[in-house]
């Protein structure tokens, strides 16, 4: 017998699970579009993958986005991000994190925790995250 493909949708409690947190990045990750600092690639990557596994049309809609979808598809080929994209990324965290511990938050502990969040955020998307630009001229020029 030939091996049977196995969906990636779950079901039962374990569904609805992963589609609640896809909302939730979703309306997150569509704030962010509004809201400095927020990130929303990142929120849509995370929807996206939620919705594989309980809504293949909420996947697909993310997907077919037409920014958002193409950085999806972008992250899931392991192409990660733009180094434009990068750089207004970490440049926009800094900022926010910043404007936050210098005008918005007066607890020193909660400072510091802001802080370290912000640097570990830097940290990912400047160094874990793939540059596309880095990646594309790694490859081998018969596998573009």
């Amino acid at each position: 017998m030939g091996k049977q493909s196995q969906s990636s949708v779950r079901t039962g409690p374990t569904k609805y699970f992963f589609l609640f947190f896809g909302m939730i990045f979703t309306a997150v990750g569509l704030i962010g579009i509004a809201v400095p600092g927020l990130p929303t690639t990142v929120f849509m990557i995370l929807a996206a993958s939620c919705f594989a596994r309980s809504s293949p049309r909420f996947e697909r809609w993310i997907l077919n986005l037409p920014v958002i979808g193409v950085m999806v598809h972008d992250f899931r080929s392991g192409l990660g991000m733009p180094r434009r994209a990068k750089a207004i990324a970490i440049t926009m965290m800094t900022l926010a994190v910043a404007l936050s511990i210098a005008f918005a938050i007066n607890r020193l502990s909660i400072q510091f925790l802001v802080g370290a969040v912000g640097v570990v955020g830097v940290w990912y998307v400047g160094i874990r995250v793939p540059t596309r630009e880095k990646v594309l001229l790694s490859r081998d020029p018969q596998d573009q």
